[in-house]
């Protein structure tokens, strides 16, 4: 019977290999980026909630986590640079904290309001980016925890976060739909939770309110208004109201670290994780090589080639892989190895040139999707799907390949079979956005819209159709030669086309931007090269955490190993 063999993958840099000065000075933009964001409205916001005797959003979640280490943010840049209303208010990271955490030896979602930005009110994205999150707990079956103090919405932008799909309705229908699928919902109530603030919580399997908290449908203000009625709004709907008597909240507590830690015992009552179980026996290890060697394997430039393996040896345990189907589609990498010591599958973008299928003689660059390679993921997703392996996209991708052979050999439909694996998925995918992500083969590398559980990208991806000179080239094609030269009857005009392409090209290149991305919600999170390893091992780990909601086949009877059969390969199993 066949089992796993895993070999080495990658190899030592020559010490000549630095960091490029370009990635470094992004990585520290990163890092200051954060660190800003994380003071919400700032210091003096901070100390006016701790004069309250609370703690800030990230004080309980600190609290609420087993150490820092155990944090993951997520969506941290939502409306990064956007203001609201007249005033021309700030929204940092939208006013909600969204972190996936490891409690109690178990990783949870939580979601924190920012009682340092407008008492936690939801300004536009933030229902948007409290529903991403509970989409990763639905998805992974993993427990949520609410650390709830809304003051309701951002009334003077209501209209742009009340209404539609995704607005702040749609918060509740996932709560139940959570509920209905059984994933475990904690909430703790900490203070002013008015209106959607305060139906938050309710359809929680646990709620806890402090004793400074209240929840109410309207606050004593608009009471007052319309009933003209002199009323606070702790008695309207404090922990006397709600734990004693509506039944709407189940424990009282004194005060946020209490509860916190009230909440802390509760993920440590849920079920043990299942993680150790899929581990089959094994631990799990780092890699060989060391993940921070990742900037120096990765150009900031696009179109410089690298060795897609000398990444994966930096993500995965020992450094150790299988590949499957090596000698069919090179221009794609298919292996499976252990990250957290849990079997993930992975999928990547070659980047160095590879051998012309046909035409031995001839090679071809990589970073592009042709027929061997679709076809060889396709497959390669299917059988994960099957196995109920997770995969791990790494995508660097310049599109489909085009012109005459392309359409001949009919590449579309091989691309519509992969687009329509990745859509009827039901294994956890997670995408990385190393570097480029183009046109349609940012959709066939499961790209955000075909809802993997995560997409994360790093500080060089770029996000876009095309390039800001390629797009200028076509969007000024009429006034271009074959060669692209431009055809003008006068300086005046050449130079008024010059102009017009550059404005072009430098606002695509702006739009490109990993943080205009993630500003919009076009990405989850954007990490540096060296904190890959840590998200990829809590994908694995969450994953694997909850027992029985997706099949998973023991290794012994992967359809992996028939593949490796039907293609002549030995390699990866004996």
């Amino acid at each position: 019977m066949a089992r796993l063999m895993l070999t080495p993958i990658g190899g030592d840099l020559p010490e000549s290999t630095v960091a490029q000065p370009a990635v470094l000075e992004r990585e520290a933009e990163l890092v200051a980026r954060r660190a800003a964001l994380k003071l919400g409205w700032g210091e003096s916001y901070q100390q006016r909630v701790r004069a309250k005797g609370k703690l800030t959003a990230w004080e309980r979640v600190e609290r609420l986590a087993d150490s820092p280490d155990a944090i993951r943010p997520l969506l941290t840049f939502v409306n990064d640079g956007e203001t609201f209303g007249e005033e021309k208010k700030s929204s940092p990271s939208a006013g909600v904290v969204t972190v996936c955490a490891k409690v109690a030896g178990k990783w949870v979602v939580v979601v924190a309001n920012d009682n340092t930005v407008a008492s936690g009110s939801w300004w536009p994205r933030t229902p948007e980016k409290i529903i991403r999150a509970q989409e990763v707990a639905q998805k992974l079956r993993v427990p949520i925890v609410y650390l709830v103090d809304c003051s309701g919405l951002f009334l003077p932008e209501q209209g742009r976060s009340f209404p539609g799909r995704r607005g702040a309705g749609h918060i509740f229908a996932m709560n139940a739909r959570l509920s209905a699928a059984g994933v475990p919902q904690i909430s703790g109530v900490f203070g002013d939770c008015i209106a959607g603030g305060g139906y938050m919580p309710l359809i929680s399997d646990k709620v806890y309110m402090t004793e400074s908290a209240y929840m109410v449908i309207a606050g004593a203000a608009l009471i007052q208004g319309a009933k003209g009625q002199n009323l606070s709004s702790l008695g309207i709907g404090g922990a006397d109201v709600h734990v004693h008597l509506s039944g709407c909240a189940d424990f009282r507590v004194p005060d946020d670290t209490a509860c916190v830690d009230a909440i802390r015992a509760e993920v440590a009552s849920l079920p043990s994780s299942a993680v150790e179980y899929y581990r089959y026996g094994l631990e799990a290890a780092e890699p060989h090589f060391e993940p921070a060697e990742l900037t120096r394997i990765l150009p900031a430039k696009a179109s410089d080639p690298y060795d897609v393996r000398q990444v994966i040896a930096r993500l995965v345990d020992d450094s150790l892989c299988w590949e499957v189907m090596a000698d069919r589609g090179s221009e794609m990498f298919t292996g499976v190895a252990r990250i957290g010591g849990l079997y993930v599958g992975i999928i990547a973008n070659e980047q160095l040139l590879t051998p012309h299928p046909s035409l031995p003689a001839q090679k071809r660059p990589g970073g592009i999707l042709y027929r061997e390679g679709v076809t060889k993921v396709a497959t390669f997703s299917r059988a994960c799907n099957e196995d109920g392996l997770p995969i791990l996209w790494l995508q660097d991708v310049s599109g489909f390949d085009i012109g005459t052979e392309a359409e001949k050999q009919g590449l579309l439909g091989y691309g519509s079979s992969l687009i329509y694996t990745n859509s009827t998925n039901t294994t956890p995918m997670l995408t990385v956005l190393l570097r480029k992500a183009s046109g349609a083969g940012y959709y066939a590398m499961a790209g955000l819209p075909y809802e993997p559980v995560l997409q994360l990208s790093t500080v060089l991806t770029r996000l876009a159709v095309m390039d800001g000179r390629t797009l200028a080239i076509g969007a000024f094609n009429t006034k271009l030669d074959d060669n692209f030269k431009i055809v003008a009857s006068s300086e005046e005009e050449r130079a008024k086309i010059e102009a017009g392409m550059k404005a072009v090209e430098e606002r695509i290149e702006r739009d490109m931007n990993p943080y205009a991305a993630a500003r919009q919600m076009d990405t989850d999170e954007i990490v540096a090269l060296g904190e890959l390893r840590g998200y990829l091992t809590m994908f694995a780990e969450m994953s694997y955490q909850t027992m029985g909601v997706r099949r998973i086949r023991n290794p012994r009877i992967w359809s992996m190993h028939d593949l490796a059969v039907l293609t002549g390969e030995a390699g990866g199993v004996a």
